[in-house]
């Protein structure tokens, strides 16, 4: 069976997406975080070194990085939620899978990060122009891509779905910018519609 260490407020709530998609038997374990310095428990440092979430259990392996669970569960259980290998398509699959945790993820975070910062009483210079320009240049592209489209590939969920949707929603949520990017606000209600997603937050949310 397949087992999830899964920390609240965290990347996890791709797997356990993920997992509710695919429909096969898998155990939930939870973890929370600090709630005043948010970080995750030290419990989780006894299952992998890094002390992060999402990990599995799977077929005697430890496996951690979103991306590559994404891609292996999806191989082993569910070859549906993929286009096929030798597609053009599937080149465009990798690129979108891999997008959100490279490209997409790091303005955010940077943001994040400078407001932080800001508040504290730091004068940011350069960090805080690059980090705008690069979520303005990142998020611009995706929202021109997403226009006309309800999904990111083959107009299907897909797992460059499960991996993108995280960054996106908190994103635009932490940051209220979704009023720029009318097509990924369109694109997050559709993932949000999606009966395994709500599923996956009533399960987080317990």
């Amino acid at each position: 069976m397949i087992r999830l260490h899964h920390l609240n407020d965290s990347r996890s709530i791709r797997i356990l997406w993920l997992l509710e998609e695919i429909g096969e038997p898998y155990e939930i374990i939870r973890y929370q975080r600090d709630e005043k310095t948010h970080l995750a428990p030290q419990a989780l440092r006894a299952i992998h070194p890094l002390g992060k979430s999402p990990v599995i259990e799977l077929d005697g392996k430890i496996i951690a990085e979103s991306g590559a669970i994404t891609e292996l569960l999806i191989k082993k259980f569910a070859p549906h939620l993929a286009p096929d290998e030798l597609s053009p398509e599937h080149i465009d699959y990798i690129q979108w899978i891999h997008f959100s945790e490279s490209s997409a993820m790091l303005p955010f975070l940077l943001k994040v990060f400078n407001e932080f910062e800001i508040q504290s009483g730091t004068d940011l210079k350069f960090l805080n122009d690059y980090a705008e320009k690069e979520f303005n240049k990142v998020f611009s592209y995706l929202n021109d891509y997403l226009n006309g489209r309800t999904f990111l590939v083959e107009e299907r969920l897909t797992g460059a779905d499960f991996m993108l949707g995280f960054v996106v929603k908190g994103a635009l949520n932490w940051l209220k910018s979704g009023s720029k990017f009318s097509h990924i606000e369109s694109y997050i209600r559709n993932l949000e519609n999606q009966t395994s997603y709500k599923r996956a937050l009533n399960i987080d949310a317990n």
